[in-house]
């Protein structure tokens, strides 16, 4: 019987993580099967249940599960401990192991990818939820100056940001940390002194109820800046065609989503991933939708 390694999420018709992780186990001719387990909240706990099955070798987790799959685990890693979010679930003889490639996965991308060096940079994060975390404390750890958190809901943004403080001075960094309402994506002034924009919401996503939207318009994105978005298709987002419109640099969400991969990848296998594989067919892929 062939192993088997799975993503949680819903929906997930938008996922090509199937594709890119299966040509990585292709790679070395592995027996194992990547599939797509479409699983809503409410069936989250049975499906992590069966992962304990000993043909299944783990899991990514993606939206909306990130937070909510933490007390189903038998033990997080330190990284996921403190985004609190997990996105890989490795089995270890039916313990399941909950670990954070997010992060990772972001600064690779980042300085690899969109030639970015964070370190006493300002940056704002749109968005508060489980990619932000990881995105936040990545930059922390990367030592970017001021780090502002913009969110729909101004008290989920402020819980972000008291847990990135927290962070910050318990590993003695500099990083200063704010939390501005959603109302300021409205305002050109918000964002001139920013050198790095991420989005991490789900605006402008293929098949959400907000695709072929922007979080910012055209004049409230500083041309020079990197306009990060984690969202990869449609590639370009709107986000993002609006940020070249306005002599920005951009970087899109695939690379993220193949490096972070690519570690979930090593967990499961203790193989190095091939990253061009991964990222070769992950386009393919795309370029096809």
């Amino acid at each position: 019987m062939p192993r088997v390694i799975g993503i949680i999420g819903y929906p997930l018709k938008h996922s090509i993580s199937p594709y890119f992780q299966q040509a990585a186990l292709d790679y070395y001719q592995l027996d194992i099967r990547y599939q797509a387990w479409e699983t809503v909240p409410g069936e989250l706990g049975e499906m992590v249940s069966r992962l304990r099955h000993p043909q299944n070798l783990g899991a990514n987790v993606t939206v909306p599960h990130k937070e909510s799959v933490l007390p189903l685990l038998d033990e997080i890693d330190d990284v996921a401990g403190l985004i609190g979010a997990v996105n890989t679930i490795v089995n270890r003889d039916d313990r399941l192991a909950g670990f954070n490639t997010d992060a990772h996965g972001f600064v690779e991308a980042l300085r690899e990818r969109g030639d970015f060096e964070p370190e006493g940079k300002q940056a704002v994060i749109l968005g508060a939820g489980g990619a932000a975390r990881a995105v936040g404390f990545a930059l922390i750890r990367g030592r970017v100056k001021l780090l502002t958190i913009i969110n729909r809901t101004l008290e989920r943004a402020e819980a972000l940001a008291n847990g990135l403080r927290g962070y910050q001075a318990s590993a003695g960094l500099a990083t200063q940390v704010v939390a501005l309402p959603w109302e300021n994506v409205k305002m050109p002034q918000t964002f001139g002194r920013f050198h790095l924009i991420v989005n991490c919401t789900t605006i402008g996503m293929r098949h959400s109820p907000e695709e072929g939207k922007s979080p910012l318009n055209l004049e409230a994105i500083p041309s020079g800046a990197l306009v990060y978005d984690l969202i990869y298709n449609p590639s370009p987002t709107p986000l993002l065609q609006l940020a070249q419109r306005a002599g920005a640099n951009i970087l899109g969400g695939l690379p993220m989503l193949v490096y972070q991969g690519a570690a979930s990848f090593e967990l499961w296998t203790q193989r190095k991933a091939p990253i061009d594989i991964m990222l070769q067919r992950a386009e393919e892929v795309l370029e096809r939708w």
